[in-house]
C-alpha cells in the first residue's frame, strides 16, 4: 500500500447465540479481556519511493483484489422450489458457493450449530446467466435413494469449484460427511476453471438467476446462503484518492 493512505479496520462481533453453543436456558456469554491487531509494516528504500512518485504522475497505483459478497434468501416452510431472479445483476462473480441452514440457526441459537449445512432434500440446483444454464448440467442429487444417497456430482463441486480437483489436496470433508451437515455446492464460473489462481479472466456482465427444488416440502423455514467472489481493482492516484470499480 502506498504511503499516506488512510486505512481503517472494522470488526463486528457476532452475538453469543451465534458463536457459543450450550443449553438455551443457560445463555452463556463470552468476555474479551484483551485484543491485539498485528500489522506488518515495511520501510521502503527512498529510491523506490521516488520511482513510485514518478510513476503516479502518469498512472494510478492498481491493486487487484478478490472482492467477496454474501447474500441470504429466506425460503418459507412448505415450499418445494425457489427461483431467485437477478441474484447478481451487472458484473458476474467468478465463483459462487451455495448452502442452506435453518432460519432459527442462522439468527443464532445456543443449542444449534450455525455451520450445520443440511441438504434439505435438494434434488435440483442450477445457475443461469442471461438464461443459459451454467454449468450445462444441473445438480440433481437424490438424498432419499432407496439403495444409498446419490450425491457424488454435488460432492465433487467441493473440488472442481475450489480448484483442488487436479491437486494432491483435500478439504477434510469425506463423501459420507457431505450429507451430514456439510452440503456446500461450489461453482467455478471462469472459462478455464481458474477462479482459485492469480490470473484474471475478462470480466463479464449479465443477469444471474438461481433455481433450487426440493424432493419434499420444507419442514422449516430455511435460509439460502450465497457466497460470491469477484475480480476487482482498487486504484490510488498521486493525491491518495482511492477509487474502486465497484460500489461499496
Amino acid at each position: 500500500m502506498l504511503n499516506g493512505v488512510e486505512m481503517r479496520v472494522k470488526l463486528i462481533r457476532s452475538k453469543p447465540e451465534f458463536h457459543l453453543m450450550g443449553p438455551d436456558n443457560q445463555a452463556p456469554t463470552c468476555q474479551i479481556v484483551g485484543a491485539t491487531l498485528i500489522v506488518r509494516k515495511c520501510k521502503i528504500n527512498p529510491s523506490i519511493l521516488l520511482a513510485h512518485t514518478r510513476a503516479l504522475e502518469t498512472a494510478t497505483a492498481k491493486y487487484p483484489i478478490t472482492r467477496v459478497d454474501c447474500k441470504t434468501v429466506t425460503i418459507n416452510s412448505g415450499l418445494r422450489s425457489k427461483i431467485v431472479d437477478s441474484l447478481y445483476l451487472g458484473q458476474l462473480p467468478k465463483r459462487v458457493l451455495i448452502s442452506f441452514v435453518e432460519n432459527t440457526t442462522f439468527n443464532g441459537r445456543f443449542s444449534e450449530n450455525p455451520f450445520h449445512f443440511k441438504h434439505f432434500d435438494v434434488n435440483f440446483l442450477s445457475l443461469y446467466v442471461d438464461g443459459v444454464q451454467v454449468p450445462s448440467q444441473p445438480l440433481c442429487p437424490d438424498y432419499n435413494s432407496p439403495l444409498s444417497p446419490q450425491f457424488v456430482s454435488a460432492y465433487h463441486t467441493l473440488f472442481s469449484g475450489t480448484g483442488i480437483h487436479h491437486k494432491d489436496e483435500g478439504n477434510a470433508i469425506a463423501r459420507d460427511d457431505f450429507n451430514q451437515g456439510y452440503a456446500v455446492y461450489a461453482f467455478d464460473l471462469t472459462p478455464d476453471l481458474s477462479s482459485h489462481t492469480g490470473h484474471w479472466n475478462l470480466q463479464k456482465t449479465g443477469c444471474m438467476r438461481l433455481e433450487v427444488r426440493f424432493s419434499v416440502d420444507l419442514p422449516k423455514t430455511v435460509n439460502l446462503l450465497v457466497y460470491a467472489e469477484f475480480d476487482s481493482v482498487i486504484e490510488i492516484d498521486k493525491y491518495r484518492n482511492v477509487q474502486t470499480d465497484y460500489s461499496s
